[in-house]
């Protein structure tokens, strides 16, 4: 078994961006050369989370409309009145979402359902630089056999 690790670097606008990196994480599995085994994507920081989601404009925003009603940026934050950054709704909602997800893959392909996608959500009161860290297990052969052969 191999472990690759690979990193994604992008920019986010801040303020519930909610950014589909399927195609990246794919892209970067496909690199590894692996068949079989599992993905983590973690994110690095307190204020960013991923997920799966069907990535679609109206579902966006009922995404952002209930974490908005689940920890709404307009109330007390004692994170705020102790650092005075004024993003403490941006920790409890990246801590609600959490930090990493883990998805299989065989053939060298991600086993995500049809309308599901990965997401990055920056949660931060900024635009910000944000990583990704992708930590790849697996091996370079197929196991999986055809119904058949068992």
């Amino acid at each position: 078994m191999d472990i690759i690790t690979r990193t994604l670097d992008f920019q986010t606008k801040g303020n519930t961006d909610v950014i589909d990196i399927t195609e990246d994480v794919q892209r970067a599995l496909k690199e590894t050369n692996l068949k079989e085994g599992i993905i983590t994507v973690f994110v690095p920081g307190a204020t960013g989370a991923v997920t799966t989601m069907e990535y679609e404009s109206g579902l966006i925003k009922d995404l952002t409309s209930a974490i908005e009603r689940v920890a709404p940026q307009d109330i007390e934050y004692k994170h705020n009145l102790k650092w005075g950054d004024d993003n403490g709704h941006s920790h409890v909602r990246a801590s609600l979402v959490g930090p990493s997800v883990i998805i299989p893959f065989s053939n060298a392909k991600l086993m995500l359902g049809t309308w599901q996608q990965i997401v990055f959500i920056d949660f931060d009161i900024r635009p910000r630089a944000r990583k990704i860290i992708l930590q790849i297990m697996g091996n370079n052969q197929n196991f999986l056999r055809d119904e058949r052969d068992a």
